[in-house]
C-alpha cells in the first residue's frame, strides 16, 4: 500500500513538472529549464525598435507622471525638477545598458548571471528578493490599474461612484474600490499566458496608443485651463547647499525608481538579436521618454491649478474632477484616457513585475515552474496579499518599497563589477548549469563569500540612513550618505567585490576583455561520467545550440572534455 502511495505521489510530481532534457539528474534539474536556458537563436526576436517601444511604453505610466512632484514640493523649481529626471534617468539608462548587456551577448536571465558572482546556490537568495518585491509591487500596481478601471466605469455609468458598499469596515477597502482593482486583476491574466519573445506586441501597441492618449491629455488640460498655470512661473524656494542636496535626491528618486528594472534587464535582453540592438535604443529612449512623460505631467498638473486652484499632481484624481458635471463628449474622453493609464499598467506590472517574478521563480524551482506559471503565481499573491491595505495602513509604504533600492543597488554593484572588472566580459556558460565542485561557479558549497560580504558592504553603508528615512533620529552624516543611497551602496559593494577578488583571485576570468558570445568555435564541455553522462551531453548540446559558450575547467575524477563546434 505505501509502495503504491509513492508510485501515486511520484506520477502527479511527473505531471507538474515542466517538460526536461532527458536524463538530467536532480542537480541538474535544479539548476535548468527551457526558460532558464540560454535563448536560442529562434526566440531572440527583439530588435532595437522592440526596445524603443518597450521603454517608451513603459515610460507612460502613473509613477513617472508624478515623480517631478515630489521634487516641486521640496523647493525645486519646475525646470531644476525637469533637470533632475533628464539626469537621473540618464544614469538609470546608462547602468541598464550594463546589465543588458550581459544578457544580450549571452542570452541569459538575471537569475543565472547572479550565479557567476554569488554562486551556483548563493544566487538564489537575491534571485528571491527580486521575486519578492515583484510579487508585491504587482499588487501595488493592480490595485492602481483599478483605480484607472474604476475611472472607466464611471464614464459609462455615472452611478458606479454610489455603488453599495456590502464590505466591513475592518476590510479597509470599499465593493466599488475592489471591483474595481479585480476586473483589472483577472483582465491582466490572460497577458501572463504569452511568452516574453512575444509579449514585445503588447508594448508596440502600448507605445503608440498611450503617448498619444498623454498628449491629448496635456491638451485638453491646457484648453481648459485656458494656459498653463502657475508652477511653471514658480522659483526655487532653496537655495546653496539646500538646494545642491535637494537636486541630489531629485536625482536619486529617478534611479530609485529604475533600481528593479536595472538588475532584471537581462529578462528581456538576453532576447535580442544581436547585443547592439539592446544598447543605443535603451540609452536614448529611457532619458527621452521619462523625461517628457514627466513634462507633460509637470503642465498638466500646473494647469489643474487654475482650474480648481490647486495643483492635482495625480492624474487618476484629476481625471475624477473632470468627470463632475461632464458632458458626453468629456465623459468619452475621461474613458479614452482612463483606459490609457490602465494599459500603461498593464505593460508596467508586465515587465517589472510578472515576468520578472516568473524568471525569479523558474531560477528557484526550475523542475515544477516555468516563467509563465511564475507569473500567475505573482499574480495569486499580488491578489492574496489585499494591497490596499498596504497602501491604507502605512504612510511609509512608499518609502519603505524606494529604500528597497539600497538592497537592490549592491547586488547590481557585485553583478556589474564581476563582468566588467573582474571576468572582464568571460562567461563559460555551461558552468552556470553545473553543481559540480569542480565548477568555476561552485565556489564554497554553491556560495561565493566575496560576493555576499561585498553585498553586505554595500547594504551596511546605507541602514543607518534607511533606519532614518522611515522616521527615527540618525546622525546627519548618515543622512547625506543615505541622500546618495543607490550610488553608495553600488561603489562600496562594487569596490569591495574587486578588493576581495584582487587579493584572493577567482577562477574562470581574462586577463583581457573577452566576450566570447555566439562566437565561440572549437571551445569544450564537459559531462559527468557516473550516472548522468546522456544528460549531461543532453544539456551540454542543447546550451550548444543555445549559445556555444562553453570551456572546460579542466579535469577532475569523473569529468572528460571533448571538443566540439559551437558553430553559427
Amino acid at each position: 500500500m505505501e509502495k503504491f502511495r509513492q508510485v501515486k505521489a511520484r506520477r502527479v510530481l511527473d505531471k507538474l513538472a515542466v517538460p526536461s532534457e532527458p536524463g538530467l539528474t536532480n542537480a541538474q534539474l535544479m539548476l535548468t529549464n527551457h526558460d532558464l536556458k540560454p535563448v536560442e537563436p529562434e526566440r531572440r526576436q527583439w530588435g532595437p525598435w522592440n526596445f524603443v517601444g518597450f521603454w517608451i511604453a513603459d515610460s507612460f505610466n502613473i509613477n513617472t507622471w508624478m515623480i517631478a512632484s515630489s521634487m516641486i514640493d521640496n523647493g525645486l523649481s519646475w525646470w531644476q525638477s525637469w533637470l533632475c529626471v533628464w539626469i537621473g534617468y540618464l544614469i538609470s539608462g546608462t547602468f541598464i545598458c550594463m546589465t543588458g548587456r550581459i544578457g544580450a551577448t549571452y542570452h541569459i536571465s538575471f537569475p543565472v548571471v547572479t550565479r557567476a558572482s554569488f554562486g551556483i546556490w548563493g544566487s538564489l537568495w537575491p534571485v528571491f528578493n527580486r521575486a519578492a518585491m515583484a510579487c508585491i509591487w504587482y499588487g501595488v500596481q493592480s490595485w492602481i490599474g483599478g483605480e484607472c478601471v474604476k475611472l472607466m466605469i464611471r464614464a459609462i455609468w455615472t452611478k458606479y461612484n454610489d455603488l453599495p458598499n456590502g464590505l466591513p469596515a475592518s476590510s479597509n477597502t470599499n465593493t466599488r474600490d475592489f471591483l474595481s482593482f479585480f476586473l483589472f486583476w483577472l483582465c491582466s491574466l490572460p497577458a501572463i499566458w504569452f511568452p516574453v519573445h512575444k509579449i514585445r506586441h503588447l508594448f508596440t501597441v502600448k507605445a503608440f496608443f498611450v503617448p498619444v492618449a498623454g498628449v491629448a491629455y496635456f491638451i485638453w488640460a491646457i484648453v481648459k485651463a485656458h494656459g498653463i498655470g502657475p508652477i511653471v512661473h514658480q522659483g526655487s524656494t532653496k537655495s546653496g547647499g539646500a538646494l545642491g542636496w535637494a537636486v541630489v535626491s531629485g536625482i536619486m528618486s529617478s534611479i530609485a525608481n529604475f533600481a528593479t528594472l536595472i538588475v532584471n534587464d537581462p529578462d528581456f535582453a538576453r532576447f535580442a538579436k544581436k547585443p547592439k540592438d539592446a544598447l543605443w535604443s535603451q540609452f536614448i529612449t529611457i532619458p527621452v521618454g521619462f523625461a517628457v512623460t514627466s513634462f507633460i505631467g509637470i503642465i498638466v498638473s500646473s494647469s489643474s491649478a487654475i482650474i480648481y486652484d490647486e495643483p492635482i499632481w495625480n492624474p487618476l484624481d484629476l481625471l475624477s474632477r473632470f468627470l463632475d458635471d461632464a458632458n458626453g463628449a468629456a465623459r468619452f474622453g475621461v474613458f479614452i484616457i482612463a483606459f490609457a493609464f490602465a494599459l500603461a499598467q498593464l505593460g508596467t506590472n508586465i515587465a517589472a513585475n510578472s515576468v520578472s517574478a516568473g524568471t525569479d521563480m523558474t531560477a528557484l524551482l526550475p523542475r515544477f515552474l516555468n516563467i509563465r506559471r511564475g507569473g500567475y503565481i505573482c499574480a495569486g499573491v499580488g491578489l492574496a496579499m489585499c494591497p490596499w491595505n498596504l497602501l491604507t495602513n502605512s504612510q511609509n509604504f512608499i518609502t519603505y518599497l524606494s529604500a528597497y533600492s539600497v538592497f537592490l543597488s549592491s547586488i547590481a554593484g557585485v553583478i556589474i563589477t564581476d563582468y566588467y572588472v573582474v571576468r572582464r566580459g568571460y562567461f563559460r556558460v555551461q558552468e552556470l548549469y553545473s553543481a559540480q565542485k569542480s565548477s568555476p561557479y561552485y565556489f564554497t558549497a554553491g556560495i561565493h563569500w566575496r560576493g555576499y560580504v561585498a553585498y553586505i558592504c554595500g547594504i551596511l553603508i546605507n541602514i543607518v540612513g534607511f533606519v532614518g528615512a522611515i522616521g527615527k533620529p540618525v546622525p546627519k552624516g548618515a543622512t547625506y550618505l543615505y541622500n546618495l543611497n543607490f550610488f553608495c551602496g553600488f561603489l562600496v559593494a562594487g569596490g569591495t567585490y574587486w578588493i576581495l577578488c584582487h587579493f584572493f583571485p577567482i577562477p574562470a576570468t581574462s586577463a583581457r576583455w573577452m566576450e566570447v558570445g555566439d562566437e565561440a568555435s572549437g571551445v569544450t564541455y564537459r559531462d559527468e561520467e557516473e550516472g548522468s553522462a546522456a544528460g549531461s551531453d543532453h544539456l551540454a548540446k542543447g546550451l550548444e545550440a543555445d549559445g556555444g559558450i562553453f570551456n572546460g575547467s579542466g579535469g577532475r575524477g569523473g569529468v572528460r572534455e571533448r571538443k566540439v563546434d559551437a558553430g553559427f
